[in-house]
């Protein structure tokens, strides 16, 4: 027969630094380095179940209860750490003591954080440090996509933005105004529809070029801007036209305020490389109230015929559309 194996307890120690060794009355004969680390002092000749409750399974009063338990899977924590869980493994000693080889289990990364441990807290053999290198690698590579999917995302909302955008101006494009509209139109919100076509552009052209033409369109964009509120929507949708949604107007007579401010606005004349450039502004409009069911469509080729009545009428005004009442509907 075989002598039985002895180590001593830094040998002990070094291959299970969180054992724990317990004689017949349950008190601590032994502690591996780590274990001693984590309960800040010398563990010797104190109670083991004074320090430790054993959770699963339940009902483990003494030694004699845990020697019963080789081969299970034992759950406990220690008093002073309730929040570090440990799970255990248990073998008997002659005499009727037992040892008692603890491991975090599944929680061993917030262990290690919690306790600011390192590799020397752990066996040579064990796996628990490249583990934490796993976990540490797979957060790293978990934050990086996480800023590339932050990136991604904000270079996917610069792109809809721009897609949405007049480049020249800053102002909404054709495609943002129609959005805009179908969203008005869809939440059933009274609105005015300005459309606006600049008088005398094509001269600015011909004396100045096309810098100061484009000089002159950001100006007006500007003054668009200026002129109406936050919740407005204000696009640039041809070469000089423009269209401003009103939200929230209903009344003609401040239809007619606005657009006669925009005119006197754009009237005046716009500095350009020590000169002048001169325009005006026609502008025909309609509003969303005077049609039973409106159609966005429908209401853009009202405006725009309004638009031209207004050239017709001598340019720099205004002129507002009013569609004819349907059978039995008196105009409102």
């Amino acid at each position: 027969m075989s002598a039985p194996l002895r180590l001593d307890p830094a040998m002990l120690g070094l291959l299970m630094p969180m054992y724990v060794a317990l004689d017949a009355e349950g008190a601590i004969r032994g502690a591996g380095p780590t274990l001693v680390r984590l309960m800040k002092g010398p563990l010797d000749g104190r109670g083991f179940f004074d320090l430790f409750e054993i959770r699963r399974p339940s009902g483990i009063a003494d030694p004699a209860d845990l020697a019963r338990r080789v081969g299970q899977r034992l759950f406990l924590a220690a008093r002073d750490l309730p929040a570090t869980p440990f799970r255990g493994a248990v073998v008997p000693l002659e005499g009727g003591g037992v040892v008692l080889n603890l491991s975090f289990g599944i929680g061993i990364v917030d262990a290690v954080r919690d306790h600011g441990l390192t590799h020397a807290d752990f066996a040579p053999t064990d796996l628990a440090m490249e583990l934490l290198y796993l976990v540490e690698a797979k957060s790293a590579i978990m934050e990086e996509l996480r800023a590339l999917n932050l990136r991604l995302q904000g270079a996917k909302s610069v792109a809809e933005e721009q897609a949405l955008t007049d480049t020249l101006t800053g102002l909404r494009n054709r495609r943002g105004f129609e959005a805009a509209l179908a969203g008005a139109i869809g939440g059933g919100l009274a609105f005015g529809l300005l459309h606006l076509d600049l008088d005398f552009f094509k001269a600015v052209n011909d004396t100045y070029g096309h810098a100061a033409g484009d000089h002159v369109l950001r100006t007006v964009g500007a003054v668009l801007a200026a002129e109406t509120r936050a919740g407005d929507t204000v696009a640039r949708v041809g070469g000089d036209e423009f269209v401003v949604l009103l939200r929230g107007v209903a009344d003609p007579a401040r239809v007619e305020q606005i657009a006669r401010r925009i005119i006197a606005r754009v009237q005046e004349p716009i500095p350009y490389e020590g000169g002048a450039c001169r325009v005006a502004a026609s502008i025909g409009a309609t509003l969303s109230g005077f049609y039973p069911d409106p159609g966005g469509e429908e209401m853009l080729q009202d405006a725009d015929r309004a638009l031209y009545a207004a050239k017709h009428a001598g340019r720099s005004c205004l002129r507002l559309h009013r569609p004819p009442p349907a059978s039995g509907i008196p105009p409102p």
